[in-house]
């Protein structure tokens, strides 16, 4: 539903209850707008705001609302990612051709972020064109003090300073254009902290804003946007390209710059582990004190330790900050009389420290059985948890001690406790390959398939890690095979990412699916293809996985394996009479893929297993395209050789032969002559690639 709002042009008066607000001008003036606003109602294109209607009583204009407000609001408040960028820089250039296009054209004269909308979905529409021209009829002073006043000073071109009484022209806004582009690309401000004077003496002397923030780490394409945002602010007007050939060159960059797929999520599952602080560091406790309760087995120095633990010098050491007692230290240091004697004391054994820590703990994690049992004897609380959720079973799992965890459980210990996000001891237990513990576990009654904060089992850590003992162990027991995580993947999904390879023969005998889609619609046969893993690869097409599955981008196994190089991967598919023109995200084929990664050999293998080289995606390019301005002459042989249509043309009309001339390609412009392209035929666009060859930047 469209709603509406209003265009503020000079002073703005609310009036409640309506769309339309009072404008506060010269009678001249508003005559004036009033013509423009009338004009721009006409106006209807995809990326122009839609005006609704004008009034003169009282004198307002009804335009679309645009959800996200305006670039010049959004550039400083959010990160945007290069695709994003591109897409409004081309659908900027877009706008500004339809103006441009318009006879007599149409300039805008104010292009700058503040008038570039956003709608919901970040697709641009921009606004305020022609209702600047009111101030064409001021003085070259008053127009330069009035853009001061509105902003727009940085969007000016030098030679609106440098001739008088000359009127703007298209090139003014392809001007106004190439500041846009950089703010959009740096999401910084033009000329920022500089006064009205200094700004234009630098730029009527040729400087413009500083490209320092360029870096060699961005891509390719956001490199080729900068030489195209350098000719359009170039100081000569008459070089500056027009807004057709700026949306062609926009609209391929972003093309090419539209990631064909990310690789799957690379399933990064760190080892989980905890540890206690350590309670015999110098900073802890003086050395006097801890050189006693290391040297001394006495009964003296207990009696010595026991009124210690009263007096002033160990109540205000950092131990008791920490609230470590001396139950903790004797236990700590593993002296099984010591500890006896202090509990004859009747001292607390379920003491925690500040983190947590009961001696039970302690113990336990040093794997110190005989003090375990000592410290249950007195009645030790086996499910007490430090502060991250770890009970004693967690730690007797983790270090593969059977015996306490044995001793745990018949003392009270839960089975299934889980620490703060969700892990098990039976999960600590796959993690760690200990099978012994992991079948205790099972023998009292384990949940088989508790799923972690992220909704791993049990078997989805055993198979990430290749445990093939544990994968077996949990399997036969009846441990749910085909468990998704919270991003969808099964425990195959995962030891496929990893070359697991026996985990995985192992999971697809028992039964586990090889066409589960994780949350990117990637099977294990893609994951298998993106990876290049050949055994694994012939393995999941034995057990019946499809070879016709799409993630969510549209891409099929082929397309990933095209895209990695994976030339085995590439030929199994073709024996298995795969599609080898099977259409993924903006309708590429894999030979799109290859030709866009410059894979020569690739695209040769392709073409011989019969793949088309005329494909079109959807913008009109055909790997021939590609290929040419990726300049890999190899490859451009090849497509030719397969039949590749030479004049091919795409939607806005340029044939292969165009973009050898617009990148001053000359040597690849030379082979496709050579190949009967021609290069004095204008085709769909305005200029013939012998004449853009003449006029591009070498």
């Amino acid at each position: 539903m469209l709603h509406s709002c209003i265009l503020p042009l000079a002073l703005v008066i609310p009036v409640p209850s309506s769309s339309i607000s009072l404008l506060a001008l010269h009678s001249s003036e508003v005559t004036c707008l009033f013509e423009e606003a009338v004009k721009m109602e006409k106006i209807k294109f995809q990326h122009i705001v839609s005006i609704y209607g004008v009034c003169k009583q009282p004198l307002g204009i009804v335009m679309e609302f645009m959800a996200s407000g305006s670039l010049e609001k959004t550039l400083p408040t959010h990160s945007l990612c290069w695709p994003l960028k591109l897409r409004i820089i081309h659908e900027t250039s877009l706008a500004m051709n339809f103006l441009h296009s318009i006879k007599p054209p149409l300039l805008h004269l104010d292009l700058k972020p503040g008038n570039i909308l956003l709608d919901n979905n970040m697709h641009v529409k921009i606004s305020d064109f022609g209702l600047s021209k009111w101030m064409e009829q001021s003085t070259q002073k008053q127009y330069i003090e009035r853009s001061a006043l509105r902003g727009t000073l940085s969007y000016i071109p030098p030679e609106m300073f440098l001739e008088n009484n000359k009127a703007p022209g298209p090139e003014y806004d392809v001007y106004s254009f190439a500041i846009v582009i950089w703010e959009i690309l740096t999401q910084k401000k033009p000329y920022a902290g500089l006064n009205m004077m200094t700004i234009i003496i630098r730029v009527a002397a040729g400087m413009r804003p500083s490209l320092q923030d360029v870096s060699d780490e961005w891509p390719e394409e956001v490199h080729q946007m900068v030489n195209l945002m350098k000719r359009c602010w170039d100081q000569d007007p008459k070089k500056r390209p027009c807004f057709l050939n700026v949306a062609v060159e926009t609209d391929m960059l972003l093309s090419l710059f539209q990631s064909p797929m990310t690789d799957p999520g690379c399933e990064a599952l760190t080892q989980k582990v905890s540890c206690k602080p350590s309670l015999s560091q110098p900073h802890k406790v003086s050395k006097e004190v801890n050189q006693e309760i290391a040297d001394s087995v006495s009964s003296d120095s207990l009696k010595w330790i026991l009124q210690l633990s009263d007096s002033k010098s160990l109540v205000a050491s950092d131990v008791y900050e920490n609230r470590v007692t001396p139950l903790h230290f004797l236990v700590a240091g593993g002296s099984l009389e010591q500890v006896r004697l202090l509990l004859s004391h009747d001292v607390d054994v379920d003491c925690q420290t500040a983190s947590g820590y009961t001696p039970l703990l302690i113990a336990t994690q040093d794997q110190q059985p005989d003090l375990c049992a000592l410290l249950l004897a007195h009645g030790a609380d086996t499910n007490l948890a430090d502060e991250d959720g770890w009970a004693p079973l967690h730690f007797a799992a983790q270090n593969g001690d059977d015996h306490t965890a044995r001793l745990l459980l018949d003392h009270g210990a839960l089975v299934n406790a889980r620490e703060h996000e969700g892990w098990t001891p039976l999960h600590l237990a796959a993690q760690n390959n200990f099978e012994n513990v992991a079948r205790l576990l099972v023998s009292r009654q384990a949940d088989l398939s508790p799923h972690e904060a992220e909704g791993k089992t049990p078997l989805h850590v055993a198979a990430y890690f290749g445990h093939i003992g544990l994968v077996k162990l949990l399997s036969g027991q009846g441990a749910e095979l085909d468990a998704q995580q919270r991003n969808l993947r099964t425990p195959l999904h995962l030891a496929v990412e990893r070359g697991k390879v026996r985990a995985i023969q192992h999971l697809l005998k028992c039964g586990a699916l090889p066409d589960a889609l994780d949350h990117s619609g990637y099977s294990p046969l893609h994951i298998a293809a993106a990876r290049g893993k050949d055994l694994i690869f012939k393995m999941l097409l034995r057990y019946g996985a499809s070879l016709e599955l799409r993630t969510q981008q549209g891409w099929t196994p082929l397309h990933l394996a095209t895209y990695k190089g994976h030339l085995e991967i590439i030929h199994q598919l073709a024996k298995s009479h795969v599609d080898l023109d099977a259409l993924g995200s903006m309708q590429w084929t894999p030979l799109h893929l290859a030709a866009f990664q410059g894979e020569e050999g690739v695209m040769l293998a392709l073409l011989q297993c019969g793949a088309n080289p005329n494909a079109a995606e959807q913008s009109g390019w055909t790997p021939l395209h590609l290929a040419v301005h990726k300049g890999t002459f190899l490859g451009i042989t090849h497509l030719l050789e397969y039949g590749a249509d030479i004049h091919a043309c795409n939607k806005v009309g340029w044939t292969p032969a165009h973009l050898a001339a617009l990148k001053g390609n000359t040597a690849i412009l030379k082979v496709l002559v050579k190949a009967a392209a021609q290069v004095d035929v204008k085709g769909g666009v305005s200029c013939t690639p012998l004449q853009l060859a003449i006029h591009s930047p070498k």
